[in-house]
């Protein structure tokens, strides 16, 4: 939970870097607090709550993808990669996933911080 709080902190923070251990465990919250939210709206008969935490989180969920990405030496605008159909997602997923292990022009390794 501490990671979710701490990308909240971070709220429009695109400098710097995110270990991947913070990037998936902000996804994590993210999904659970978003399908809690939408059971909610299904049992209430209503469809605002979920729509309104995405709303609420788009800046920071975009803010810790470019931290995320500028671990692996990448910029943020790589996000947008996502846009093209299919191959965009897998091609996104795969720079989140890969380990930023030196210091690069994003600043020092989070890992040796």
């Amino acid at each position: 939970m501490e990671y979710f709080i701490g990308a909240l902190k971070k709220y429009a923070d695109f400098t710097g870097r995110a270990r991947r251990k913070e990037y998936w465990m902000f996804v994590l919250f993210y999904l659970i607090f978003y399908v809690v939210l939408t059971a909610i709206d299904a049992a209430m008969g209503t469809f605002f709550l979920a729509g309104l935490f995405s709303l609420a989180l788009f800046v920071p969920t975009i803010s810790i993808a470019a931290r995320r990405l500028h671990d692996t030496g990448r910029s943020g605008w790589w996000q947008l990669v996502a846009l093209i159909p299919i191959l965009g997602g897998i091609v996104l997923l795969v720079f989140l996933v890969l380990d930023g292990n030196e210091e690069n022009e994003y600043g020092e390794n989070p890992k040796l911080a």
